[in-house]
């Protein structure tokens, strides 16, 4: 496999469209995302969030235009190359797709395995990303024992077990109460603010989208506090997307967002 290009955008989509049985689902979709950066995708049921992850991931290709993931087109790419390549990239999916029939280590350590780590290497990365998803106890746990909350956070170890250089989160609150979903994306802060992994954050609750772009993660305090320095309140390296009907709506920072005066992005936050 070639040099990956370490400074290209690490997520690039040039004019892409995808459709399924005559609709279409992405139309002429434009955009990048740079290195650190977090990316929250948001918009109504249906209008493609989750379809875009998978572009990003090779597990759907476009019907037309580029996608480039550190700067190589990842749906043209050989089958061996694509598999390379996603070893750098973690997915944590909506309803958190852990095998019933493993325990909780094994789920965590499924990449390893494929990817022949020794046993006693993958047991001590396993049990660090348990650790920083505070679940280091349930490693012997089946995921048929776990809460809901429990089981999304053994899909983001998973996740990060390979220290990836993208996260990709398919609505990781999805289904959860109020309180879990705290939990979960101060999960996503932690990861964001400790390991500076870059993220694209497909999510349906406006409240998780501007906790992450209001706060960060106090590596010291071990707790998310309000943000500060020059930008006080608004996470710089956090912007947004918005589709609709397909198509980008919106995309920039926070206090571009809230200030703008677009009917229909005002009814949606509203």
């Amino acid at each position: 496999m070639d040099p990956v290009d370490e400074t290209a955008p690490v997520v690039e989509f040039e004019g892409v469209s995808i459709g399924f049985e005559g609709r279409d689902v992405l139309q002429k979709v434009s955009f990048a995302v740079a290195r650190g950066e977090t990316l929250i995708i948001l918009g109504p049921a249906g209008c493609g969030k989750s379809v875009l992850l998978k572009l990003c991931n090779g597990l759907l290709a476009p019907d037309m235009g580029v996608v480039k993931i550190f700067g190589k087109e990842i749906s043209t790419m050989p089958r061996r190359e694509r598999y390379t390549l996603r070893g750098r990239i973690g997915m944590v999916f909506q309803e958190s797709a852990l095998f019933d029939s493993m325990n909780v280590e094994d789920n965590v350590a499924y990449r390893l395995h494929e990817e022949h780590v020794p046993v006693d290497e993958a047991h001590k990365r396993v049990v660090e990303a348990l650790k920083f998803v505070e679940l280091e106890d349930s490693i012997l746990k089946f995921p048929p024992e776990l809460s809901g909350g429990m089981r999304r956070r053994v899909s983001i170890a998973r996740a990060i077990i390979s220290s990836p250089d993208l996260i990709l989160y398919d609505s990781p609150t999805g289904g959860l109460d109020p309180i879990t979903s705290t939990t979960i994306i101060e999960l996503v802060m932690k990861q964001r603010d400790v390991s500076h992994t870059t993220s694209l954050v497909v999510t349906h609750r406006l409240q998780d989208a501007f906790v992450l772009a209001t706060n960060r993660y106090d590596a010291g305090g071990m707790k998310p506090i309000a943000k500060d320095g020059p930008e006080r309140g608004i996470d710089e390296g956090t912007k947004f997307l918005m589709l609709n009907e397909g198509k980008i709506v919106f995309h920039g920072s926070t206090e571009e967002l809230v200030h703008s005066d677009d009917p229909w992005i005002k009814r949606y936050l509203e």
